[in-house]
């Protein structure tokens, strides 16, 4: 197949939708498909095209939420080069922006588009409204989301059940709509994949002892992630454990949680390590003795399944987003309260004997978001909106050929 994945989010930005896009992109090749790329031009103002003109980066404007650039819905400039590519296939990664020119292409060109819903958008309208017109905004979305996916799809996917009840129970959405959790290339965090030294130089740079265990939280530094909530607890933790809390990556919130940190006195027990390029970050997985998080505005979650994949149990915020990857007291914990966190996360740093046996269970639970496995599910929906397509193509043209035959007759 002939497929055009078109996202907002795509390497060098790293996010959970970019590191899904690039890992879907990379198992469709090695099943021998064929997969062009139309995403967001990070640097300038002009239009780039990479790797034999198999990935166009279109031109934005910097809208100061994140990294996301709003890019012009019809750019002229990359319609040609789309249309030569003669795509069997599109995959949209965004209801907005990239998400919006992918839904003209494929009506343009009669494409069949697949939809993947990655974000719970009612859990973000904070950054535009700022507190204002909260249940306004949140009807916006509803609206515009359900115009997207069930107006304009052809197929919708969606990464969880959490998801998926969204769009059955509170957006009433009729149509078929398929759950298949976000693989991961699980073999780049493995921990043998990585030499000793390598991590121990690391944690001398970060200062960490070698008495020491480290908690590790990966991900954006923004409010919806709820960071604030480990960082509390952490001053219990403390309290029994020589223990570390590290932070890895960058965001809105970053400064705000430095004050948190030194307002509590926490800054020898606290590291925040900023954004760390895509490439280096399944080593800082190894730094670690236990994955943390209490963020409740994720789809799936794919930083659980990394660590997972890295042998590190998970220690995480009772959540559907969750609950599928950690089964409470086989590879990880799941809290509902801070003293539940607390107490859970005591029992595993306390207990090297529990914390191998969920490290074990972790590593084989990875197994069930394989990249591979992602993708042959993946297709079998671009199979089916292909179907589609043509079915309902056949129906046009012997609809048409009926009302012929009919002007023949009474002529």
């Amino acid at each position: 197949m002939r497929i055009g994945i078109f996202t907002d989010s795509y390497p060098p930005y790293i996010n959970g939708v970019s590191t899904s896009v690039k890992m879907l992109e990379d198992a469709l090749k090695k099943e021998g498909h064929q997969v062009y790329i139309v995403t967001v031009n990070p640097d300038d103002l002009k239009y780039r095209y990479e790797d034999n003109n198999h990935i166009i980066r279109i031109p934005g404007i910097p809208i100061h939420i994140y990294d996301y650039r709003l890019t012009n819905a019809y750019p002229l400039k990359a319609i040609k080069k789309i249309k030569k590519w003669n795509l069997d296939v599109i995959h949209s990664q965004t209801e907005f922006g990239i998400g919006t020119f992918a839904r003209i292409i494929s009506k343009q060109y009669n494409i069949p588009l697949v939809h993947t819903y990655h974000t719970m958008y009612e859990d973000y309208t904070h950054y535009i409204t700022h507190g204002h017109f909260n249940k306004t905004s949140k009807k916006i979305v509803k609206y515009l989301t359900d115009f997207y996916c069930d107006q304009t799809a052809t197929e919708l996917i969606v990464p969880t059940k959490k998801t998926y009840d969204l769009f059955k129970d509170k957006y009433k959405y009729e149509r078929d709509v398929h759950i298949i959790p976000t693989g991961i290339d699980i073999e780049r965090f493995y921990k043998e994949k990585f030499k000793s030294d390598e991590i121990e130089v690391l944690k001398k740079f970060y200062g960490i002892k070698k008495d020491e265990r480290v908690i590790l939280f990966v991900g954006r530094i923004a409010d919806e992630k709820s960071i604030d909530v480990l960082i509390d607890a952490h001053k219990d933790i403390i309290k029994t454990n020589k223990c570390k809390l590290m932070i890895v990556g960058d965001g809105p919130d970053m400064d705000k949680l430095k004050k948190l940190v030194s307002k509590n006195k926490l800054d020898d027990y606290v590291i925040f390590t900023g954004r760390i390029i895509y490439r280096d970050v399944p080593k800082y997985y190894q730094l670690a003795d236990v994955f943390a998080t209490a963020s409740t505005s994720e789809t799936q979650g794919l930083t659980v399944i990394e660590a997972c994949a890295a042998s590190l149990p998970v220690v995480c915020v009772d959540d559907e987003s969750f609950n599928t990857v950690i089964t409470e007291g086989i590879n990880g914990y799941l809290f509902k309260n801070k003293k539940e966190y607390v107490k859970k996360m005591n029992e595993l740093l306390q207990d090297s004997t529990l914390l191998e046996q969920f490290s074990n269970q972790a590593r084989i639970s990875s197994n069930n978001y394989s990249s591979k496995a992602f993708a042959k599910e993946v297709e079998k929906v671009y199979k089916k909106a292909i179907d589609e397509t043509n079915d309902n193509n056949k129906n046009i043209v012997n609809g048409f050929m009926g009302v012929v035959k009919k002007m023949f007759k009474k002529s």
